[in-house]
């Protein structure tokens, strides 16, 4: 008569001695899930801190939300976005065609070139931009007449400086110098991001200079320049807030003109941040395709964009709902067709 042995479950091992076994079977593992205590802590602060930030938005009545309806899409408030985005059109436009040359000073072989660029960058961008507008809003304090004529000799036109360079004009000055001076370096930036290879083998099957520049480098260099471009513009866009100081009719300063006269401060502030975010937020749209057009050089196959998702998911819920639709033919065996 054979004797059986009951087995019981291996207890804690005593300290120093050698593991058990792990058992042959993988299925007779215990799984244990990995709890994450402090990420679900951390997510439940931030919903609730979320909740409490809308609910305030909503329940709180000094944001006045009555008044930001009567104020978001008036007239004044339209034509003051409008200005805002010519100051940002014009200075960007002329920014970075100013900030190319510079690049390109910066890179060439000439140290006349170089030098003049580079000390140009040191000091605008050593310069706040506030201090650059007013310089250049009371220009006619140091030069009350522009002309043309021989360097050091007779001048043989000239006109009256305000009458040129009015307060638009001194404000588009000061920011596409400004703008220039940063869009130089990310233009450098990408240009020297390109493979120098490129170039000598261009320059071995006799391509001229400038379509080098114009058809390999600046291609595959504004890979390396959008993202930093698309931000650089996005705060110029809010940047040109600073023109206040000038008194041009831009957004922030036709905020202020209406809040000083009705005293509702918060309201026309959250006018402003409205505008503002909407306006950056199709800034960023743009430069999302812009860059993904000059992607696809390097990335054959690029993820979807949001409009492609939002079209597969429609499709989806489209064939998902026809599948439903359609009738179910009982199955037949083989031998039962006649």
């Amino acid at each position: 008569m054979a004797s059986t042995t009951d087995t019981a479950p291996p207890g804690p091992a005593a300290p120093g001695a050698p593991a058990p076994p792990l058992p042959d079977d993988p299925a007779g593992l215990k799984v244990v899930p990995a709890r994450h205590y402090a990420r679900w802590v951390a997510a439940v602060a931030v919903v609730v801190l979320v909740a409490q930030f809308t609910h305030g938005l909503a329940t709180n009545p000094v944001w006045e939300w009555d008044v930001f309806r009567d104020y978001v899409l008036s007239e004044t408030i339209v034509q003051a976005v409008w200005v805002t985005l010519q100051l940002t059109a014009y200075a960007t436009v002329l920014g970075f065609l100013l900030g190319t040359v510079l690049a390109f000073m910066r890179l060439s072989r000439s140290p006349v070139l170089q030098t003049v660029a580079w000390t140009y960058i040191w000091i605008f961008r050593s310069i706040p931009m506030i201090v650059q507008l007013v310089f250049w809003f009371n220009l006619s304090a140091l030069y009350d007449r522009l002309g043309f004529g021989i360097p050091f000799g007779p001048v043989f036109w000239s006109v009256d400086s305000n009458s040129i360079i009015g307060t638009i004009g001194a404000a588009v000055i000061g920011l596409t110098l400004h703008q220039a001076a940063y869009a130089a370096e990310i233009v450098r930036g990408g240009v020297l991001a390109v493979d120098e290879g490129q170039l000598e083998a261009a320059a071995a099957l006799g391509i001229p200079r400038l379509r080098q520049i114009r058809r390999i480098v600046l291609p595959q260099a504004m890979r390396a320049i959008l993202p930093t471009a698309g931000n650089e513009i996005i705060g110029l866009l809010k940047g040109t807030s600073v023109v206040y100081v000038m008194s041009i009719g831009e957004l922030f300063y036709q905020v202020q003109v209406i809040y000083g006269r009705n005293g509702r401060v918060i309201p026309l502030l959250l006018v402003a941040t409205a505008w503002y975010v909407v306006l950056t937020s199709l800034l960023s749209v743009v430069q999302y395709y812009v860059e993904r057009r000059y992607a696809r050089g390097a990335d054959r196959t690029p993820p979807p964009t949001p409009l492609q998702r939002a079209r597969r998911f429609v499709r989806t819920l489209r064939t998902a709902a026809a599948q439903r639709n359609r009738p179910v033919v009982p199955f037949k065996p083989l031998g039962d067709i006649r």
